[in-house]
């Protein structure tokens, strides 16, 4: 039998700290952060009608980085066992054994309570609030409630993801307005065809672990005719975000240009309804709402510069 020594052993433990660490960041969903963090940064910029404080950005984002990241642990957590039974999870950190379920929960939980005070004590109190609010209806409401027993849960549960633009706006201006509110009923519209789209491709993930995602227990026109309907709400709402930010007719011309690229793919999935076109719909659903609001950023620090 091969002998290790004391050196190599000690080698081998430090190379065992990265797969953990990884395994921890991993719980927060850095990607699906990442799009969350894609709508807070740009609202922050029509609410404040020029460049914010680079201080009050950088609060704004880690103070969301971490509510959400807590949220998305504690699904993880919740979640694990069926996780454990859908390919598209089996890896997640839980299920894999590089993270174990009370180290999610005691993350979640430490990410939320130093979310809260570092948006309350730096930004302030209502952007707290909203941002932990989002987490609590994550958690509670669609994690724990909705999820395992209805076909709307990701309908509501979108709510949720919807909030980082109320908590960006807030954080400006310490109150909300009916842009911030558009903004919210954009991505709110957006989620179900957004993660319909995804689950037509899992769909037989979704049956396995029991999980009434629509796509699981509908036929997949009448999927397609509700991912179409959020579409034209989607596009209600971003062409009247224009007329409530008065961002004028360049962002107007840039959102009409986006609407008809959803409207495209949603449309080819209905003439060819199958996962490799509700893969083009997902991927275009994300390239579509980052498009959005780094237009909408953009647009507004040149008109107020």
């Amino acid at each position: 039998m091969q002998q290790v020594s004391g050196a190599d052993a000690r080698n081998r433990a430090l190379w065992s700290v990265p797969p953990r660490l990884a395994g921890l960041v991993a719980l927060t969903k850095p990607r699906i952060i990442e799009l969350l963090l894609v709508t807070t940064v740009p609202a922050m910029f029509v609410a404040s009608r020029t460049v914010p404080s680079f201080r009050l950005v950088a609060l704004t984002v880690i103070g969301g980085t971490f509510a959400a990241g807590g949220a998305n642990a504690f699904n993880m957590f919740y979640d694990r066992d069926i996780d454990a039974v859908m390919d598209r999870t089996r890896r997640r950190p839980i299920v894999s054994g590089k993270v174990s379920p009370t180290e999610a929960l005691a993350l979640s939980v430490a990410l939320e309570v130093t979310a809260f005070l570092l948006l309350w004590l730096s930004v302030n109190l209502l952007s707290a609030l909203l941002a932990f609010g989002a987490a609590l209806f994550y958690v509670g409401v669609y994690t724990m409630w909705l999820k395992r027993r209805y076909s709307s849960n990701i309908v509501i549960g979108g709510a949720a993801g919807a909030a980082p633009v109320l908590v960006g706006w807030s954080a400006v201006t310490d109150h909300l307005a009916a842009p911030a509110w558009v903004m919210f009923g954009i991505v709110f519209a957006w989620t179900p065809p957004h993660f319909w789209a995804l689950a037509i491709r899992h769909r037989d993930d979704y049956s396995r672990a029991s999980v009434p995602m629509l796509p699981s227990i509908a036929h997949t026109s009448r999927v397609v005719r509700e991912i179409f309907a959020y579409t034209v709400l989607v596009a209600a709402l971003s062409v009247l975000l224009v007329f409530v930010t008065h961002l004028g007719w360049v962002f107007f011309g840039i959102t009409v240009c986006l609407d008809a690229g959803f409207f495209y793919y949603v449309l080819a999935l209905s003439t060819e309804p199958s996962p490799k076109r509700a893969m083009r719909v997902f991927g275009y659903s994300i390239t579509y709402l980052t498009a959005l609001f780094l237009a909408m950023g953009v647009v507004a620090l040149v008109r107020h510069p």
